[in-house]
């Protein structure tokens, strides 16, 4: 996996690095500018994320939720979702599975 310990850029503001990708198993470190998106998208895999720092509203299936540090989300496969960082600096951690592998380079 030729990305994995590497920050590259993803949407506008947004940049990640994946942290491990096992067998079945990701998890991938997310940075945010003040209100930089994490577009809306689905895919089949079940996704929790932990908010680090700062603060965040996700939009899962037309319903918003308010993340702040400390916090956590479970995000249903298969599920329309976005995210809006609402605070400069602010970071996600993100566990998916199984793995993205539309997100590594192999």
């Amino acid at each position: 996996m030729s990305n994995l310990g590497v920050w590259e850029p993803a949407e506008p503001g947004v940049k990640r690095c994946i942290l491990n990708a096992a067998a079945s198993l990701m998890m991938m470190e997310v940075h945010f500018e003040e209100g930089a998106e994490g577009y809306e998208h689905s895919h089949v895999h079940e996704q929790m994320s932990y908010c680090l720092r700062g603060s965040f509203v996700f939009r899962i299936d037309g319903k918003e939720y308010a993340l702040s540090a400390g916090q956590s989300i479970d995000i249903p496969p298969n599920a329309k979702h976005g995210v809006t960082a609402l605070e400069a600096d602010s970071a996600l951690l993100d566990v998916f599975t199984p793995i993205r592998e539309d997100l590594l380079k192999r």
